[in-house]
């Protein structure tokens, strides 16, 4: 099968910019995070929101192509077993080691933890009783914080090689074609259809099976998309349009929600939904479309971004919380923080990647790697 070299760079794109908006978390004003700067802008919260609608969408639908080609002229029980080993390990591995200096960062910064990791970290492996607040996670006395992208992947493989029977069945296939069938403005739009289905009736009920609804949908989608090159092509086809429509109602989608409340009428939380289903769908066909069109040859930066995007991803967050802790602090100003905080992230997490866990044979399936 050759090898779709659009789908590997858009994996690290999407990641970059998952690691961006980690850091735009450290200082958008009046999101709450893990840690906050003393500076803090409300200039981030528009090219943030952006952002957000679509970020985790894009990255889910991208897992479900990557399974799709991991999965091909692969037996299901031998893709079980690679998978749970690169999925599974690397989660574990990240939630007992990598993970735990965050919610010490946190709850010290919150001045609900006395200062001393060592001593911080035994009582968190001993499911000690924190203050309330004191971290994200407290209650069950551990986090997995931004891991949860790789638990819910986990439960989508799961899901999808459970599945393979129903999904093969006629109904199933009726199902599948109903989306990979579709063209021109029905692909636009018809999708969108089904993410306000779910807003209108899982939002306000249940968020957890809201969102587990939105992303196993676009996992699902990425999985019946992968192959499908005529698709692809109407996908390509469409990017110019694809990108105007997501503009279009992005534009009403942020009118639209200028003066509203949770206690706004009906009809505008419906306006609002309509607009930002519209939004998120045409922005990932859009996004799609162009990466087809423009990114599917073999940069010379792909093979680094492949290998260094898994352990990038594990480590990142963590790094920048650490230097959050450290430099918040000093109050160095609100130029020079960002610039040390980030540019120290991204030193960090390449050399880790590159001198260390690269080069370290039992380390590599750690962090996900062959």
């Amino acid at each position: 099968m050759q090898r779709r070299h659009d789908i590997d760079a858009l994996r690290a794109i999407a990641f970059s910019l998952l690691m961006l908006y980690h850091l735009g978390m450290l200082y958008v004003a009046d999101w709450g995070w893990h840690v906050k700067s003393s500076y803090l802008t409300e200039a981030l919260q528009l090219p943030m929101l952006t952002v957000n609608r679509w970020r985790m969408d894009l990255i889910f639908l991208i897992s479900g192509i990557s399974t799709a080609f991991l999965m091909a002229n692969t037996a299901v029980r031998d893709f079980a077993k690679k998978r749970a080993k690169q999925l599974i390990l690397p989660f574990v591995f990240g939630v007992m080691v990598i993970v735990p200096v965050q919610p010490y960062c946190q709850g010290v910064m919150n001045g609900l933890v006395e200062p001393g990791f060592f001593v911080f970290l035994g009582r968190y492996y001993m499911g000690y009783d924190w203050p309330p607040d004191a971290f994200n996670g407290w209650q069950n006395s551990f986090t997995w914080n931004h891991l949860w992208y790789l638990l819910n992947l986990i439960f989508y493989t799961a899901l999808i090689i459970v599945l393979q029977k129903p999904l093969a069945s006629t109904v199933g296939l009726v199902v599948k074609r109903a989306f990979t069938n579709l063209r021109g403005a029905r692909l636009l739009v018809w999708p969108s259809v089904v993410l306000l289905a779910y807003t209108m009736t899982l939002q306000m009920q249940n968020y957890d099976a809201y969102k587990h609804a939105i992303y196993f949908s676009m996992f699902l989608a990425g999985f019946w998309l992968a192959q499908d090159e005529p698709l692809w092509q109407e996908l390509k086809r469409l990017r110019k349009y694809a990108l105007l429509v997501s503009v279009v109602a992005y534009a009403f989608y942020i009118w639209s929600r200028m003066d509203a409340t949770d206690t706004s009428p009906l009809h505008t939380l419906v306006a609002i939904w309509i607009f930002r289903c519209l939004y998120i769908w045409a922005m990932l066909c859009s996004i799609l479309g162009w990466a087809f069109h423009l990114l599917n040859r073999p940069f010379r930066w792909l093979p680094w971004a492949n290998a260094a995007v898994y352990p990038w991803y594990i480590l990142h967050q963590s790094v920048i919380i650490v230097l959050a802790y450290w430099l918040v602090p000093l109050k160095i100003g609100n130029i020079i923080e960002p610039i040390l905080v980030g540019g120290g992230t991204i030193l960090c997490c390449r050399l880790l990647t590159s001198v260390v866990i690269q080069r370290v044979n039992w380390l590599r399936p750690l962090f996900g790697l062959r």
